[in-house]
């Protein structure tokens, strides 16, 4: 491994100040699962590395505003794992559930899983189905972005050099509401999406009045299926209904062909894991 400097910053200003000293050469690392491998394997290179483990502000996961203020060094596992993200924020839990092994889980952080901007990541999706936001700390200020224009492209987000992704908000879900991902991978665990499918619902006197569809490994970065949360809004949600908007979804995938499965492969699982996530929000919503 090469030489690199190493910082530990102890808050938000200090990190914000080294990023814009040190420039390009300069990286961040929290729980290092998707940094350390890359510098193994010489795909990155920094001259400084700045390790967030010592500024308290970045991480936990605490009710704001009647939402939810999730720190960006919070780890899947505590999300995984939290009780009130199981009982309010379903789709988040099972993100998280399925990023690596348990022991990468205790390490593996929100922040790193969003901001490598792999477009597999397994905790995207949902955040952008419960139209969350991102807290992102800079020279300039504070600023918020929709989580649904964070990601540019693959391993790109709307972070400039001297930024710092802090945390994420996600507002409350409405009286009604139910949200579930669902991945298809070759294997159970230590593997990446071939397609990942969130969806959050909102369902009032026995018809849907808000619909998310975000889905992963289908383009260079998580998109949503505008056309098929349109078709649910205002309709009972029979299963026929479900399966139109299933199609729908399709639509929205710009899949690729590559080792893990083919554009064709992956459109077919973008119509049967947006079905099954459906229904399984939809019963949650109605638990």
């Amino acid at each position: 491994m090469r030489r690199f400097e190493m910082l530990l910053p102890g808050s938000v200003d200090e990190c914000v100040q080294a990023l814009a000293a040190r420039g390009a050469g300069a990286r961040t690392v929290a729980g290092g699962t998707d940094l350390l491998p890359q510098m193994k394997n010489a795909m990155v290179k920094p001259a400084t590395v700045i390790d967030l483990s010592g500024i308290a502000a970045l991480k936990g996961v605490r009710p704001e505003g009647g939402g939810l203020r999730i720190g960006a060094c919070a780890t899947a596992r505590e999300l995984e794992l939290d009780p009130q993200v199981r009982a309010r924020y379903p789709a988040i839990a099972d993100g998280a559930a399925l990023v690596g092994s348990v022991q990468v889980r205790n390490l593996a952080t929100v922040g790193g899983n969003l901001c490598n901007a792999a477009p597999s990541a397994d905790m995207a999706p949902p955040l952008i189905a419960l139209d969350a936001e991102a807290v992102i700390a800079g020279p300039r200020g504070e600023r918020r972005v929709p989580l649904a224009t964070f990601f540019q492209g693959v391993r790109r987000t709307v972070l400039t050099g001297d930024e710092l992704l802090v945390a994420l908000v996600v507002p409350a879900p409405p009286a009604g509401s139910g949200g579930a991902y669902i991945r298809h991978t070759p294997r159970r665990e230590l593997d990446i999406a071939v397609v990942g499918v969130a969806a959050q619902l909102t369902v009032q006197n026995g018809r849907c009045v808000k619909a998310r569809i975000a889905l992963a490994s289908v383009a260079p970065t998580p998109v949503r299926a505008s056309a098929a949360e349109q078709a649910l809004e205002g309709q009972a949600l029979t299963p026929e209904t479900i399966e139109r908007a299933a199609g729908l979804a399709v639509e929205a995938a710009k899949p690729i062909s590559d080792q893990r499965g083919s554009a064709e492969f992956r459109r077919h699982l973008v119509r049967v894991l947006t079905r099954r996530t459906l229904t399984t929000a939809l019963a949650r919503a109605s638990a």
